[in-house]
């Protein structure tokens, strides 16, 4: 697990929100594919998955305050397809931190 701190309380359905309006469009641009991945809302956090191509949960971001806790799924680590994912997810957290910016706590 990926532990980010963003150093202002989050809102889980604002990032959801922003999470839904850009990855897809994004991953689009960076890996110049048609791919598109499924974002969930739920109770146990944000959902990445892409059923077609992955077997089971890709990402899932639990937002504890000002801390996002991160689960990548473990069969998938050294996907191209993921590692974007994880790169544009970063840089959409840092959009909703804002001039304050993300601390990564913990990997592993």
């Amino acid at each position: 697990m990926k532990i980010i701190t963003l150093h202002k309380p989050v809102n889980q359905n604002e990032l959801f929100e922003h999470i839904q309006e850009r990855l897809n469009l994004l991953f689009k641009e960076q890996r110049q594919s048609n791919i598109s991945f499924i974002i969930s809302n739920t109770p146990n956090g944000i959902q990445i998955k892409q059923p077609e191509l992955y077997e089971g949960v890709l990402f899932n971001i639990a937002v504890h305050y000002d801390e996002l806790h991160i689960t990548r799924n473990e069969h998938y680590v050294d996907d191209v397809n993921s590692i974007t994912i994880e790169s544009i997810l970063n840089s959409l957290f840092k959009d909703i931190s804002g001039a304050r910016g993300t601390d990564l706590l913990r990997e592993g």
